[in-house]
């Protein structure tokens, strides 16, 4: 059974961190590309950031450059967003996907063809 488990998540103050960690089991992880997305009440669910299966190659959306960094540890199945600066913006459902990838070095940066999802992490930044 695919799973790709979100967590990490919680209630912060704005200018805080969190770190949020997507553990991936039930399939070829190291084949695949990783992508964070986030969901925010009554908007559509955008892309954050995704990662590369293999030689680390990274995208992040314009919103989060600065702010977020992407990294996995394929001997664990994971992958982590580590947040900085966050703004009350960044609050959402973030979730995790995963996506068959034709190189190391794609970089997906749209949820189009992702494979299989996570149940999200629920992200709020307080003012």
């Amino acid at each position: 059974e695919v799973q790709l488990q979100a967590s990490g998540g919680g209630l912060v103050q704005a200018g805080g961190s969190l770190r949020l960690s997507c553990a991936a089991s039930g399939f070829t992880f190291d084949d695949y590309a990783i992508g964070w997305f986030r969901q925010a009440p009554g908007k559509e669910r955008e892309g954050v950031s995704c990662i590369s299966s293999s030689d680390g190659s990274t995208y992040y959306a314009d919103s989060v450059k600065g702010r977020f960094t992407i990294s996995r540890v394929n001997a664990k199945s994971t992958v982590y967003l580590q947040m900085i600066s966050l703004k009350p913006e960044d609050t959402a459902v973030y979730y995790c996907a995963a996506e068959l990838a034709h190189n190391g070095a794609y970089v997906p940066t749209t949820r189009d063809g992702m494979d299989y999802w996570g149940k999200g992490t629920q992200v709020t930044v307080s003012s």
